[in-house]
């Protein structure tokens, strides 16, 4: 596992926005975590999770990309600082936006989009924090499609929680995006890199908790 991935897992934990406890998801599964990005507050962490986000795009997509979307309201702020930290990192100048919630109809930055526009022959690469069933594309896609003749080049989450995408699907998320958009899912972690860090000797995860986790995926882990 490389470095800064053992890194995130850690700095996950530190900040609270990885838990393990008793949790019932959106979704109304029982899971024994949970990841909440919201509890990323300070202007450290968000500069940390730049770099962390940006150190994930860079191995999984390279350079060869214009922008990254953030879907409103959360990756707004996540496409923020990765911006600023692939730039400082890689010596790129990437650009930001997102959608807005209610379309600004006045002023020099009227319109659907907050930040930079979208043009045609933009790379796009759309920045989010978690995806559980892939639902949050299927509002992102047509947004950023709708700008121009743009190419999204992939999809950027920090956890992967390699489940089942609905009860009816064996495949996770972010393969059900790929298989039905047509580019890659990738996130900084997965689940299991988070185990395999976790559930050491003095380790977060205990061998009580690791039997609950390995019980959950035996019920929603997704096939891979």
């Amino acid at each position: 596992m490389e470095q800064y991935k053992k890194e995130f897992i850690d700095f996950m934990v530190e900040c609270q926005v990885l838990k393990f406890g008793d949790f019932t998801l959106k979704s109304g599964r029982k899971s024994p975590f949970f990841m909440n990005a919201g509890a990323y507050v300070t202007g450290s962490q968000l500069a940390r999770l730049g770099e962390y986000y940006a150190k994930a795009i860079h191995d999984n997509f390279g350079d060869d990309f214009d922008v990254l979307f953030g879907p409103a309201y959360k990756g707004i702020p996540l496409s923020v600082v990765t911006a600023i930290a692939y730039s400082r990192l890689y010596g790129k100048e990437i650009r930001y936006c997102s959608n807005r919630k209610e379309e600004k109809d006045h002023g020099a930055d009227k319109g659907a989009i907050l930040g930079s526009a979208l043009k045609d022959g933009d790379r796009v690469v759309i920045i989010e924090d978690v995806t559980t069933s892939g639902k949050s594309i299927e509002e992102t896609y047509p947004i950023v499609k709708a700008q121009g003749d743009v190419k999204i080049v992939g999809e950027i989450v920090s956890l992967n929680r390699m489940e089942k995408a609905s009860a009816d699907c064996n495949k996770s998320a972010l393969d059900t995006i790929t298989e039905k958009y047509g580019f890659p899912a990738k996130a900084i972690v997965t689940m299991k890199e988070v185990v395999e860090a976790l559930h050491v000797p003095g380790g977060v995860i205990t061998d009580e908790l690791k039997e609950r986790i390995d019980a959950y995926y035996g019920e929603w882990g997704a096939k891979e």
